[in-house]
């Protein structure tokens, strides 16, 4: 069946994502670091805010468990724009130019609400799709197939006409077990193979 909506992920599709950016001034010693990042302000505890947990209560329920590590638990969200340091311009470029070209284009993403509007406001290319998805507002978050068949229904996307463009392995067999075609972004070279190759030419 041809493609006839292109849904986007954001973080290191669109935009750069790396806490270290900030962290690495913060927490200066790599092992110190790491260990930061693997037991205190873990991936697991940053996804529950793409889930929709305020910032207020994430910070608390890691101050109460790491009280001396307060200073660094509360630089991980007053520090989150550093973290975003730039877009990724040819994929971007890419999106925009199927936006020219008539394509109907959204946008999937976990993040959190907060941040994911002031991302907006940094990187204007972020309002230039039809519409998004934001994990944060919708309770859900990539893999569950529930948020690929609410982003499906809200924006009237045919499952099977539609491809899902993803840096994470399992978001993208999230999009397929969704119905939906979907590639695993690498690169922007191979990100415009996938499209022609699925007769989306740039």
């Amino acid at each position: 069946m041809p493609i006839d909506h292109i849904v986007f992920d954001i973080g290191k599709v669109l935009v750069h994502y790396d806490p270290n950016i900030p962290f690495s001034h913060i927490i200066p010693d790599e092992a110190e670091r790491k260990w930061f990042f693997d037991n205190v302000c873990t991936h697991d505890w940053n996804v529950e805010q793409d889930r929709g947990r305020t910032w207020a209560d994430a910070e608390a329920l890691l101050i109460e468990a790491h009280p001396t590590r307060e200073e660094h638990i509360r630089a991980f969200r007053k520090h989150w724009h550093e973290m975003v340091s730039h877009p990724y311009d040819d994929s971007v470029a890419i999106m925009e130019q199927l936006i020219a070209d008539g394509r109907d284009v959204t946008m999937l993403t976990n993040f959190a609400s907060d941040t994911f509007r002031e991302a907006q406001v940094r990187f204007p290319f972020l309002t230039k799709p039809r519409g998004v998805t934001v994990s944060g507002d919708v309770g859900l978050i990539k893999p569950d197939i529930a948020i690929y068949e609410t982003h499906a229904k809200c924006f009237g996307l045919n499952p099977a006409a539609t491809i899902f463009i993803d840096d994470s392995a399992p978001n993208v067999e999230g999009a397929k077990a969704a119905g939906w075609d979907a590639v695993l972004f690498t690169g922007a070279d191979t990100l415009r193979a996938d499209l022609v190759a699925r007769g989306i030419r740039i």
